[in-house]
């Protein structure tokens, strides 16, 4: 018998499963310093096990192979939902296409490559058509943000990524039936984000991340701290990406990943704000660099995962 060419097909099955850990967006990950964050903490954290990230967008393919499949020791979507039909099924209709792909920056285990909090997991819910939405996309936001409210315990969500933008410039919070979910939300220490908006606005920002209750997220270019796309004092935190979509997605799976070095570290948050999701925006802007934007006149903090997550867990 002739073992040497079974023992090389063997090798070559065998490393076809092997994947190089690649992140998701290596540009930005390395400007928002979570591959630091990886290495200093890769005996120390599980990255998101344990937490479920809620997505709330126009939908999601799920037979894609990054859903349907993880390299992590649990499936990566846990349960969806569509708040439009009322039924469990939030594949795309109409115009939806985005949120087949919004949750890889946060949360993507799949042939090596890695989002954020790539061992969470994720409840999909389809909360409208199209995510470039419009104010009456209230009314079926709310129903997802209800559903959320109404599962997080079984499904242990800890995070929402609102991901809709209206791409209109609002100064002033506009009053719609999801207001009441987001105050319930707040008061239940579940981090909900949404993008800021990607139109170079800079006297406001896109619904819903204009509403109370809700942490509005911008972006600078990645790797270079230059404020760009929607700024406006109602920003909350800018993250590196090549749209507010995506800095949301990451700065959400860096949430998932300061929750839980939180967690470990017994850190009192309470020093930081009055609620959990309060706590850790004040200590992602501590953390973060400060970014002028000359432009505007304006000063942002950009996150820089491993100074946050060093903060809760060094001694000061």
């Amino acid at each position: 018998m002739r073992i040497w060419p079974l023992l090389t097909l063997v090798f070559l099955i065998c490393e076809s499963t092997i994947w190089a850990v690649e992140p998701a967006d290596p540009l930005a990950f390395k400007h928002a310093r979570v591959l630091d964050a990886w290495d200093a903490y890769s005996n120390k954290l599980t990255f998101g096990r344990g937490q479920t990230l809620a997505l709330l967008d126009d939908g999601c393919n799920l037979s894609m192979p990054e859903w349907s499949m993880s390299d992590g020791d649990v499936s990566k979507v846990v349960v969806a939902y569509d708040s439009v039909d009322g039924d469990d099924d939030p594949k795309h209709e109409g115009r939806g296409y985005h949120g087949s792909t919004i949750g890889i920056p946060s949360s993507l285990n799949y042939r090596g490559k890695r989002g954020v909090a790539f061992n969470n997991q994720v409840a999909v819910v389809r909360a409208l058509e199209v995510c470039h939405c419009k104010i009456a996309d209230n009314k079926t936001l709310a129903a997802g943000l209800q559903w959320v409210i109404d599962n997080h315990q079984k499904y242990r969500i800890t995070t929402v990524n609102l991901a809709p933008v209206d791409d209109l410039e609002h100064a002033i919070p506009v009053p719609t039936e999801i207001d009441d979910k987001l105050r319930r939300l707040r008061e239940l220490d579940i981090w909900v984000s949404a993008p800021a908006g990607n139109h170079n606005f800079s006297k406001g920002i896109s619904w819903p991340a204009c509403q109370p209750h809700c942490f509005a997220i911008g972006a600078v270019k990645s790797g270079k701290d230059e404020v760009y796309l929607d700024r406006h004092s109602k920003v909350d935190l800018v993250v590196p990406a090549a749209a507010t979509s995506s800095s949301n997605a990451i700065c959400c799976g860096a949430a998932m990943l300061l929750r839980e070095a939180i967690d470990v570290s017994k850190y009192d948050w309470k020093r930081d704000g009055p609620n959990m999701p309060v706590a850790v925006l004040s200590i992602f802007q501590k953390t973060g660099c400060e970014v002028s934007d000359h432009a505007t006149g304006k000063i942002f903090r950009r996150i820089d995962v491993k100074a946050a997550l060093d903060y809760v867990t060094l001694p000061r």
